[in-house]
């Protein structure tokens, strides 16, 4: 019989260090290995295709589409809504209003959208898509890239990114970002003289991300005990997350960060910000707190007591076990399979 078609349409690795352009890579290699007997897999060919799979909403995919959906159907990842944006960037309010009203529309025109978190189908919902229109699939991170290292090659790694290996380190992974709890993280840094604070990633939307000039004075500017060390080519961030002791994602808001998943594959604690969000797909597999003295007292705990170290790393080490490659995989497959069948 022959092959269906599924042509990747996207743009997210165009902007480095943000969580869409993981989320995408991944999820293409995870179906190209997996699904090939099934499936032509394409990426952003000019073709009509069974199945034109949207990563991103760019306004040329929205001018094509009933061209490359012609004789196929549509499906669209939903990474963002405006209400995530507005905590990322900071736009002219009639530029933002415009903007937020087509992500909606470009959301509205797919035949599917696949959410990465089961909380966004009722915002979906509120903004007037079908529920049955829309399925939840989690995001993936493959073993192959992000796992342990031994004690050799951690030790190695801090020498790497320059950090001092007698110090307990705290890590956050991610946009340079207000939203992403930047200040926080600063203010458990400066509570906690003796640990040394990381941050990987950066200004990935330049000027317009939000508190870009007060987080940019910082950077030139770092407290002793705190690291940037800017956008870091994914390939490497494995060596990053085994140098150091902790993820630390004290986001306001977040959908299903990629960045934990990876901490999850090298089976460190993850400590996060009490988020309602989290509660569906996290489980009991991370550790939170609400506020910066809770993630002292949280983090100092992790430092000082051995056991609880232990425990917490067994529970990370469970999150990465529970989403397995063969799990996520079969659910793509359902899920094209079903796409094509009620065509």
């Amino acid at each position: 019989m022959e092959k269906k078609t599924i042509n990747m349409v996207s743009q997210a690795t165009s902007v480095k260090g943000q969580g869409v352009g993981s989320a995408y890579m991944e999820q293409v290699k995870l179906v190209k290995e997996g699904l090939s007997d099934k499936f032509e897999i394409y990426e952003n060919a000019h073709m009509a295709a069974d199945i034109t799979h949207y990563h991103t909403f760019n306004p040329s995919y929205f001018l094509l589409k009933p061209w490359r959906c012609r004789k196929g159907t549509s499906v669209c990842y939903v990474h963002t809504l405006p209400e995530t944006m507005e905590k990322s960037i900071k736009l002219p309010k009639l530029a933002k209003k415009i903007f937020y009203a087509y992500i909606i529309k470009f959301y509205k025109i797919m035949e599917h959208l696949v959410v990465v978190n089961p909380y966004f189908i009722d915002a979906l919902e509120n903004y007037g898509v079908k529920r049955e229109r829309v399925t939840y699939i989690p995001n993936f991170v493959s073993t192959e890239q992000f796992h342990p290292l031994n004690a050799e090659e951690k030790e190695k790694a801090r020498e790497r990114f320059g950090i001092l290996k007698d110090k307990f380190v705290v890590l956050c992974a991610g946009q340079l970002q207000v939203r992403k709890g930047a200040f926080d993280f600063l203010k458990c840094a400066e509570l906690m003289p003796d640990v040394q604070f990381v941050w990987a990633g950066g200004f990935s939307f330049g000027h317009i991300s939000d508190g870009y000039n007060e987080l940019k004075k910082v950077t030139e500017a770092p407290p002793h005990n705190v690291k940037f060390l800017g956008i870091v080519e994914r390939e490497d961030m494995n060596a990053v997350y085994n140098a150091a002791d902790v993820m630390f994602l004290p986001s306001y808001d977040e959908l299903f960060p990629m960045t934990v998943l990876e901490a999850m594959c090298v089976n460190m604690p993850v400590v996060l910000r009490e988020l309602p969000i989290y509660e569906n797909i996290l489980f009991d597999f991370y550790q939170a707190e609400k506020d910066v003295d809770g993630f002292v007292k949280l983090l100092s705990g992790l430092k000082s007591d051995k056991a609880f170290y232990e425990k917490c790393s067994a529970d990370s080490k469970k999150g990465n076990e529970f989403y397995k490659k063969e799990h996520i995989l079969q659910m793509w497959d359902d899920f094209y399979c079903s796409v094509l069948k009620n065509k």
